[in-house]
């Protein structure tokens, strides 16, 4: 069988007396799109850190590619494509003056204008990094980041504070990055609709555990909220939630002798199921865990 691209096995990370992350076990094919999606504060961007080699774990397994992150050279490092979720360097510069720059540093880069075409930045090849919308800075960094023609592309929240054409546009190129080039993506997002839309895989990230991973579709299934059943009872409006509204039917058939008055059965859409799941999202790591983190990293 062939390894994962991507593979963790009981992945922790501790900052003092918080724990950020709590066993992550997770697993990314070749050619794969994998989501990793959760809350604010679950450990997402933790966890893709310590695939990029940034940050090193305090316990348990990790590979990509084959490596071990915190001990990868530079031969490796050139394998990956990394987009953070913030980066304002190089103001000043002109948008195809700095992707010919990050080209020269690779043995066989993309040709910069031919980039620049597919993400649709040629008309601001000559402007200044500083001038750029959002959305075509976001283009710009996925340029930067698959210039070098990596194996893996890590994606940390790539389409946080978008309008929504200008992530219609991001979620297509991804897409065509995935089809046309073959290559093993990781995004992290808070946002199901863009797990569901992007990926073939989906990893739920719960306080820094990952608590249900697969298929956009078979997620479906696997998380599940509670339904709502709801009836008539003496003109009364009545409501109860449960996991077999079958069941509670046929029970409150059988209480009636015949049909129910007003009876009602609402079963949850996905995201209603997600928004169950991590409803208490905010618990032991906390909504600062990853700030934290970012003040007490070395």
């Amino acid at each position: 069988m062939t390894e994962p691209v991507i593979r963790t096995r009981d992945l922790r990370m501790r900052y003092g007396r918080t724990e950020v992350l709590r066993g992550v076990d997770l697993e990314v094919g070749a050619g794969e799109v994998a989501a990793l999606l959760g809350p604010n504060g679950a450990g997402k961007t933790t966890t893709i850190e310590i695939l990029e080699g940034f940050r090193r774990r305090s316990s348990g397994e990790a590979r990509v590619l084959g490596a071990d992150p915190g001990t990868g050279g530079a031969a490796w490092r050139a394998r990956l494509g990394i987009v953070l979720q913030d980066w304002q360097d190089h103001p000043r510069w002109g948008v195809r003056q700095l992707l010919a720059h990050i080209a020269a540093f690779y043995d066989r880069p993309r040709d910069p204008d031919e980039l620049l075409e597919v993400m649709g930045l040629t008309a601001q090849a000559g402007q200044a990094v500083a001038r750029l919308s959002g959305g075509q800075r976001r283009r710009l960094d996925v340029a930067l980041g698959i210039v070098g023609r990596p194996d893996v592309l890590f994606l940390d929240e790539p389409t946080a504070g978008f309008d929504p054409r200008a992530r219609r546009e991001f979620h297509d190129l991804v897409g065509r990055l995935a089809r046309e080039d073959g290559m093993t993506i990781l995004l992290t997002t808070h946002d199901l609709a863009e797990a569901e839309r992007l990926a073939d895989r989906i990893a739920i990230l719960v306080r820094g555990e990952v608590t249900v991973s697969g298929t956009p579709s078979g997620l479906a299934s696997i998380v599940q909220a509670p339904s709502e059943v709801r009836w008539l009872q003496d003109g009364a409006p009545r409501t109860e939630r449960t996991p077999d509204p079958s069941r509670l039917a046929y029970e409150l058939h059988r209480r009636f002798g015949g049909p129910v008055p007003g009876l009602e059965i609402r079963r949850p859409t996905l995201e209603q199921s997600y928004l169950n799941l991590v409803g208490a999202g905010t618990g032991a790591t906390g909504p600062d865990a990853e700030a934290i983190a970012e003040r007490t990293a070395a």
